[in-house]
């Protein structure tokens, strides 16, 4: 996870420089204000990587000498079976398609939105899912 962190850190750099560049050199508003956000989101994935990896366990990513085989195994648990993603897709979509159809189209899109919200978090708590 350290060197996620270092290769986070560097791209916040040079996404300053350019930055800085794109706004001497082309006075445009819009673009340079992007490119600072970039800036502000690179260097908040960088610090909590480089901040996580001090109270974590050595990865085999941050041994020199490590073969593919010594990252093998469990990674993680993932919902085998939940719709509620693609219900908040649908919602999110729609409501992206209010911006160029109409503001109308987010009375349908944000309730939507929150119950596939609601539940995706809530989802091992009911039902044949709750843990005990």
């Amino acid at each position: 996870m350290k060197i996620q962190g270092k290769m986070f850190m560097w791209l916040s750099v040079f996404i300053l420089v350019m930055a800085v560049v794109y706004g001497v050199w082309s006075k445009e508003p819009a673009g340079t204000t992007a490119l600072f956000l970039a800036f502000g989101l690179a260097i908040m994935i960088g610090f909590y990587l480089g901040f996580t990896a001090k109270r974590v366990d050595v990865g085999a990513q941050d041994d020199k000498e490590a073969d593919v085989a010594d990252d093998a195994g469990e990674v993680g648990f993932f919902s085998p079976h939940s719709w509620q993603p693609l219900f908040l897709a649908v919602g999110g979509a729609f409501a992206f398609l209010a911006v160029a159809v109409g503001w109308w189209l987010m009375y349908f899109s944000a309730p939507l939105m929150l119950i596939a919200l609601w539940g995706w978090v809530f989802e091992y708590y009911r039902g044949e899912n709750r843990t005990q």
